[in-house]
This record gives structure tokens, sequence and C-alpha cells, in this order.
């Protein structure tokens, strides 16, 4: 193993093994500390119907079970549901809120904003002669509108109600920089950093999160064009090999070098934004 797979090893603070019901109070512990420090009393979260936002939402209303418990203050843990018009997985999400139960629970619909702004933009290019890209590339970028659009909303509900936004990120996508940049990568807390795909899944069989949502083929579902096109294809690497990697056990040769090389190029996502004092 080369000192870099060491280095990225240890940023992404994945351990090999995992204890999962130390993983979840500890989780549930940092998400406690988190809002009691802030002096607010709502944490909110996107819930796609996936495993990672069902993981998270579980954690998130056992924090807010347990702080009512003990303190005088109440607390509460917004789940939004934000769809892009009509949500193909929609009966997965359902799933996840009857399970998750939280607090309460919103839906926004994004498609409008999302077009708007899509529309708009498009427009003016081409006006502008600077549209090139073929129509998949810019399908690519309207997906990094959707994504943007739902934490738009969230940190919407978090400004009016005065509170915190969770985010899903976990190691295997963080180092794959497999999120939009100033989209569902921006939170005020990610319980999931450090745990890898596999161990968040560990996590949700503990809690109880229904099989179908576990056993699911995980989706970003963020390109028109490819709509529920699953995370392995879009990165050409399946969770199991970036999980291996991150566990530091032996992966190809061929795999070891893809996961590093995506991880410098997507090293601007990780970083804080540039200023004339940055090395």
């Amino acid at each position: 193993m080369t000192i870099n797979e060491n280095l990225i090893i240890l940023e992404m603070k994945v351990l090999p093994d995992i204890d999962p019901e130390f993983e979840i109070q500890r989780r549930i512990d940092f998400i406690k500390k988190v809002l009691k420090n802030s002096g607010l009393r709502y944490l909110i979260l996107g819930i796609s119907g996936g495993v990672d936002s069902c993981t998270c939402g579980r954690l998130a209303q056992i924090a807010i079970d347990q702080l009512n418990e003990e303190e005088t203050i109440k607390y509460y843990f917004i789940a939004v549901r934000l769809p892009y018009g009509e949500q193909l997985d929609e009966e997965d999400a359902q799933v996840a809120l009857s399970f998750i139960q939280p607090s309460h629970n919103l839906t926004i619909d994004i498609k409008t904003g999302v077009d708007s702004v899509h529309d708009e933009t498009i427009q003016t290019i081409t006006e502008q002669t600077l549209l090139q890209k073929q129509e998949r590339e810019y399908d690519y970028a309207k997906g990094n509108v959707k994504a943007r659009m739902r934490m738009i909303a969230q940190y919407e509900v978090a400004g009016i109600l005065r509170g915190l936004v969770i985010g899903t990120d976990h190691s295997s996508e963080n180092i794959m920089g497999f999120y939009t940049k100033h989209g569902d990568g921006a939170c005020d807390l990610a319980p999931l950093f450090g745990l890898n795909k596999r161990q968040v899944r560990m996590l949700g069989r503990t809690l109880g999160v229904p099989n179908t949502i576990i056993e699911k083929a995980p989706t970003a579902d963020l390109e028109c064009l490819s709509p529920g096109r699953s995370d392995e294809e879009a990165l050409g690497l399946s969770y199991d090999q970036i999980d291996d990697f991150l566990e530091g056990r032996m992966v190809p040769d061929k795999i070891n070098t893809k996961i590093i090389e995506i991880y410098n190029q997507t090293q601007h996502k990780r970083k804080a934004i540039l200023t004339l004092y940055a090395d």
C-alpha cells in the first residue's frame, strides 16, 4: 500500500471492522451534541427512499426522542420529501418515512424551480452562441441543479424554523466526490461520515431498516435522460470495491489506481473555498 493510499484512508476515517451498536450510539450522541450546542431545536433531512437517508433519518429521530426525554425544551426532526415531479420510487420513500417516524414530514416539489433555472440558463447561453455541448452533458448539469434545489429547499425550511440541515454523505461517496458541490454535499452535520457503504447498511440492519431499502440499488436519480441510473454504473466501480479500498483490503491494481485518480480529480469538492492565502 502506498503512502497516498494510507493518507486517503486516514482522511476518510473508515475502520476495517466496526461494532454497529457502538457506531449507532456514538452517532446519535454526536447529533444530540451538535443540536444542543447550536441552541436550535430542529433537524432537517431530505428523505429519498434509499438506505443512506433512511438510516440517517432514524438516527436523527432517535436523537430527538432522547433529547425530549432528557431536556425540558422540545426538539423536532423534520423529514422532507423533495421529488422532481413524480418520483419513480415514491413507494420506497413512503416506506422509509413509516420506518423513521419523524416528528413532522413535509413534501416540496422542486420541479418548477429546477426547470425554471435550467431553461433560463440554456436560453441565455444559447442566445450568446455559447452552447456547444451535447444534450447529455447539459442534462447532467440539470441533475446538479436538482441536487442544489433540494438543498435550497432544506435550508429554506431550516431558515424559517431555525434548525440544522443534516447531510447523508458517507466515506464511500466522499472519497469518490460522488455528490453535488453546494448541493447534497452542503449541510451542517454529516453523521454517516467515517462509515463506508456496507457499514451504513450494517447500521441500517441493526436499526431495523426494511430489507427492501437496504438491498435496493443505490441511485442519485438526477439525470432526466437516464432516470434511476445506479450509482455503480455512474461511478464505473462497485461499492464493494470502494469499501474494500477504504478498509485497507486488497483490490486489483487498476481499481486502486482508478479510485485514487477520481479522489484527486474531485479534491476541489472537499477543500475549503480557495483564497489568495490558500496553500
